[in-house]
């Protein structure tokens, strides 16, 4: 036997492919070794950019002592948890339900059926070493009681995924929401709760969007509050652009490191958002970095994107970012160094470690000018220290949502490479990854993986697919997102308004995961809803909307109860109540685009956009409206039922802002 991870195509997997632990790959031959061994199954599940994940490996996975106890007692299995979610959402449901917290690295015990009997998150070397020598003696010992908590577990697990009982999310229950979220916002530092606080990225789009509908002062405080708090402080690059995954801190002071492209696609969209609803040039700047970082640094040769930056360089945690006054010094000058530490808070005593400060811009500098040359100069320099890994796998999901948001950033703020960007992912992806009329869950080096799509993969690809059709006009991107929805429909709803995370026909684990809650990312279940929804605004089908607001009341129960981990249930919900509201621009010249770019300048949350000629076959919007006197035209309708058409930029302002009013809650 021997570590079999060397023909992965995981970045993760392969970073343990040398090994001493004789680690597997998840499938049936693991399983299989473990019945014929008659031992339990140790399941390591983490990810590429994991810091604690790497420590857990130099600790434990690459000792010699460690591996020789693995190896004779356990069949051990890795397993890339943006790869297989559908393994880490079955397995870190059971983490959370035995500790009452979750994390990776994940670390759990199975028996050979897959059933588990004990997990966690880290534990050090001495600790784990304790721990598999007591696993291994009440597998011997008490088999009979290990089975049965296994059973048990299994079962348990089996229950959370019932349906839950439908509850609409009506103009009340959103208002209910937002005065919920207040009351756990941090007034003097924004975000909500305490530390560590994640960027509350789908949380931020309901907030926006409930303001953009009812004018509610405090929705736009705590957006904008919390926008700001983010890009000023450290976990935001003030070099670079783009964030990093979370603050460890209440300040968003000290990040753990690792940026990832599910962050900043959403952010990105909510700091373009934010600056559509407000002018603020605060947004607008980091809309336009975070879109920057995206094409620099995570764009594939494919065109694509890539999954993430490793938090670590050369194996120490946030090398590449952090600063002293002596090293700026050393780049700027005395004189100017000091003028920079003072400006980005990098103090003697230091904000991170080892005397270090991470980088933060509370104010704007008084000088731009020479501000842009030193921080060019700054960001030369740190180019030359050493970088952290990325994790250059393709995620379907991530990358629906970064097509989503360069979609949007290149109509919004008129740089077409970011729409060209768009469209070159949303081309890649549907290539590689449809597979047999399949939707696979990851490619890399522009193989696929044999992994296949979950719920939010066709959601969030959709999502994009439905907001590049609306900037650029162009049909197939709404054919194959009405391909993706049907696929959807047909194999992951659960015959109750829900959707389950995996396929029907996907590979069976000890329970078919089913988890409406929106986290760092949008869930399966609304990523879905928010698809059908703009689906059906765009081309008047009743039963996708119909199929939208069932899983809206599907999520119901929770966003009423926990409003914090339901934001994009709530920021669809936002949409439902307010739209349809359509806009059909007809003509190919340059008064056309001033009236797409009026329709695409309303912040209203249920409006969609339809561009192109009369009549464009497959874009119902268009169909039997004409052109007026021979020129571009646009049409606003609810439903269909469309207003006169109007033929300047202010007539289509005053048309859209009735439109608007009369759509408030």
């Amino acid at each position: 036997m021997s570590n079999r991870l060397a023909g992965a195509t995981s970045p993760y997997l392969l970073q343990h492919a040398d090994n001493p632990v004789h680690w597997q790959e998840w499938g049936e031959a693991a399983f299989a070794e473990a019945r014929k061994r008659d031992v339990p199954v140790l399941l390591s599940i983490g990810y590429a950019a994991c810091h604690w994940c790497h420590v857990m490996a130099h600790e434990s996975f690459e000792d010699p002592d460690v591996a020789a106890v693995l190896n004779s007692g356990f069949v051990a299995v890795k397993v890339d948890r943006e790869e297989r979610p559908d393994i880490d959402a079955v397995y870190m449901t059971a983490t959370t339900a035995m500790t009452g917290q979750g994390g990776w690295p994940m670390t759990c015990f199975l028996t050979p059926d897959g059933e588990p009997f004990f997990c966690g998150t880290y534990y050090p070397r001495a600790q784990f070493l304790q721990l598999l020598g007591a696993v291994r003696e009440a597998w011997t010992t008490r088999r009979a009681q290990v089975d049965a908590t296994g059973a048990n577990v299994a079962r348990a697990l089996g229950q959370m995924t019932r349906a839950a009982t439908p509850d609409a999310l009506d103009a009340d229950a959103l208002e209910a929401a937002v005065t919920a979220l207040a009351q756990d916002f941090d007034e003097a530092n924004g975000g909500f709760g305490d530390a560590p606080k994640f960027p509350p990225s789908s949380v931020l789009e309901f907030l926006l969007r409930h303001h953009a509908r009812t004018g509610d002062a405090d929705a736009l405080r705590m957006a904008e509050a919390t926008c700001e708090a983010m890009a000023r402080g450290g976990m935001y690059d003030q070099l670079a652009g783009g964030f990093a995954r979370y603050s460890v801190d209440a300040r968003w002071i000290v990040p753990h490191f690792e940026k990832m492209l599910y962050d900043n696609a959403q952010l990105l969209r909510d700091y373009l958002h934010l600056h559509r609803a407000t002018g603020s040039a605060l947004a607008e700047r980091v809309a336009r970095e975070t879109a920057d970082f995206l094409l620099r640094d995570l764009r594939t040769a494919e065109g694509a994107f890539a999954s993430s930056l490793d938090a670590d360089a050369d194996g120490v945690e946030g090398l590449t970012y952090a600063w002293t006054p002596g090293q700026l010094a050393e780049v700027l000058g005395p004189d100017d160094g000091a003028r920079a530490a003072e400006l980005l808070t990098v103090t003697e005593l230091g904000t991170f470690e080892h005397g270090s400060s991470t980088l933060q811009l509370r104010r704007d500098p008084e000088d731009p000018a020479w501000w842009a040359d030193a921080r060019r100069r700054l960001l030369a320099t740190r180019d030359r220290r050493p970088q952290p890994a990325r994790d250059d796998k393709v995620v379907t999901s991530w990358n629906g949502l970064t097509v989503a948001a360069l979609a949007e950033a290149g109509v919004l703020l008129a740089e077409p490479g970011y729409l060209d960007a768009a469209r070159e992912c949303a081309a890649y992806v549907l290539g590689a990854h449809l597979v047999d009329g399949r939707l696979r869950r990851a490619s890399r080096d522009g193989t696929v993986g044999a992994a296949a799509g979950v719920a939010d993969d066709h959601g969030n690809l959709a999502e994009g697919l439905l907001a590049l059709h609306q900037a650029t006009g162009e049909v197939r991107w709404l054919e194959a997102a009405g391909e993706l929805l049907e696929i959807a429909l047909t194999h992951f709803a659960d015959g109750a308004g829900g959707f389950y995370d995996v396929a029907d026909d996907a590979e069976r684990l000890v329970t078919r995961p089913k988890d409406p809650s929106d986290n760092v990312e949008p869930s399966g279940l609304s990523s879905l809803a928010g698809a059908l929804l703009t689906y059906s605004a765009l081309t008047g089908s009743p039963r996708h909307r119909e199929a939208a607001e069932a899983a809206l009341a599907a999520a119901g129960s929770l966003a009423r109860s926990a409003p914090r981990f339901a934001g994009w249930s709530l920021a669809v919900a936002e949409a439902a109540v307010a739209g349809p509201l359509q806009v059909a621009v007809v003509g190919e010249n340059d008064a056309a685009a001033e009236l797409a770019a009026v329709a695409r300048a309303s912040t209203s949350p249920g409006l969609v956009v339809a561009v192109g000629s009369p009549d464009a076959p497959g874009v119902p919007l268009l169909a039997d409206r004409p052109l007026v006197r021979g020129g571009a035209a646009a049409y606003v309708c609810r439903g269909f039922v469309c207003d006169l058409p109007v033929t300047t930029p202010e007539e289509l302002a005053t048309q859209l802002g009735g439109a608007v009013r009369q759509g408030t809650g």
